[in-house]
């Protein structure tokens, strides 16, 4: 080959390798720091191409986006001693990529601060609440809480906590059957003082179900006996009206019922013939009117 195109390609070469080694891009999702012999000496935030010194200078990149640390279950303690289990994780970005190098390096650097943080927080608010209160509809009101004061302990390493929430909170195996043990008792002591307030009403209302009824079955057993007597009495005017207007006869009718009364079907009675009781059997037909 031509010496000249052998140089040709080697002042290429040589412009190429100063090019790559003098610029650096900076994508959309991330943001760096320029480091000269080690100290930092600029910080890049929007993207495109940019130089640095070569050989001199190097660059650190980060990320821009929303990262996920989840955290290992550990185990708190409520305010009412009762031990939890729980599995949380932690929503945050990098917001100075500057301090967050000069504080804690890289992301498992933060993600160590940030475990340190968010457990004494959680920590913190738990011993003051109570297992109902934790497993209740407080515990959002809680987690954004933790979720603040976390925010304001990480911003010293450049870091901004987006969101903390927990994904489970068990009781350790241990307890389990000690509460589950103490929910029966619970349970049962209320179900029997339900019972107990469902007999004693049950009680008063058949109690005063009675009262009603005797009430009224003495009401109506009082306007029976009235009606009954005005009944009575009134048939016997009736009858007193009926009878006084002829006395013969009502005297006849008297006597017919003395006879059905006292002579039913074969009974035989000893009597003198003189006796009242034959009178209107001693008479005579009377004879028929001209």
């Amino acid at each position: 080959m031509d010496r000249r195109w052998i140089a040709v390609f080697a002042v290429f070469g040589s412009v190429f390798a100063v090019w790559s080694l003098a610029t650096f891009v900076v994508p959309q999702w991330e943001q760096a720091v320029v480091l000269q012999l080690g100290e930092p000496v600029k910080t890049v935030r929007e993207p495109g191409l940019y130089f640095k010194l070569p050989f001199v200078q190097n660059v650190e990149y980060f990320d821009k986006r929303l990262l996920d640390y989840d955290a290992a279950p550990k185990e708190l303690l409520t305010r009412d001693k009762q031990q939890l289990v729980v599995d949380n994780y932690t929503r945050w970005r990098i917001v100075d990529p500057l301090q967050f190098y000069q504080a804690v390096r890289n992301e498992a650097g933060a993600q160590s601060r940030l475990d340190d943080i968010v457990y004494s927080n959680l920590r913190e608010n738990f011993g003051r609440q109570t297992l109902n209160e934790i497993v209740s509809g407080k515990r959002s009101t809680l987690m954004d809480e933790i979720t603040a004061k976390s925010d304001e302990s990480a911003r010293q390493y450049g870091i901004e906590v987006v969101d903390v929430r927990i994904k489970r909170a068990d009781l350790p195996e241990k307890n389990e059957l000690n509460v589950f043990s103490r929910m029966r008792t619970e349970r049962e002591r209320l179900a029997k003082k339900f019972r107990a307030e469902g007999d004693e009403e049950s009680r008063k209302i058949r109690s005063t179900s009675d009262k009603q009824v005797q009430i009224l079955t003495a009401e109506a057993q009082r306007e029976a006996d009235v009606l009954r007597g005005k009944g009575d009495a009134e048939a016997v005017r009736i009858f007193a009206d009926a009878y006084g207007r002829d006395e013969e006869f009502y005297a006849f009718t008297r006597t017919l019922e003395a006879y059905r009364t006292a002579l039913p079907g074969s009974t035989t009675i000893v009597l003198s013939p003189d006796s009242p009781f034959f009178q209107l059997l001693k008479r005579g037909p009377e004879p028929p009117q001209q």
